[in-house]
């Protein structure tokens, strides 16, 4: 089991930046990736970013690029997500992943993730 504790989140304008952190405990060795992913209302969970632990490589989505950017750091298994010129549609619920599956295309994917975190809010007023 791994256990996934979010920080950060809450309320900015327009413009402004926003730290997410995230930290795993329990069988951390067996997780290959952290990612952050993110939830509307009446939507689907969205992939935002990722980190892939064996190459120390970041991936984003094409909205978030440019703008947030995701560091790990493998002693501690913990990931920051650093977003900056944050805009009203980055408005939702962040969410922690783990994976603890070899790499593959689903890292982008929320069915490539094992275990969650219960979610931070990021508010982004207009």
């Amino acid at each position: 089991q791994v256990q996934l504790v979010e920080s950060g989140g809450g309320s900015v304008q327009a413009g402004g930046s926003l730290r997410l952190s995230c930290a795993a405990s329990g069988r951390t060795f067996s997780t290959y990736a952290m990612g952050w992913f993110r939830q509307t209302p009446g939507k689907e969970r969205e992939f935002v970013a990722a980190f892939i632990w064996g190459v120390s490589r970041p991936l984003y989505a094409n909205s978030v690029k440019g703008r947030f950017t995701i560091s790990g750091d493998n002693s501690k298994k913990s990931v920051t997500l650093q977003m900056n010129s944050l805009e009203f549609e980055d408005t939702a619920v962040y969410y922690c992943a783990a994976r603890t599956r070899t790499i593959d295309a689903t890292v982008m994917f929320v069915r490539g993730y094992d275990y969650w975190g219960q979610g931070t809010q990021v508010t982004v007023s207009s």
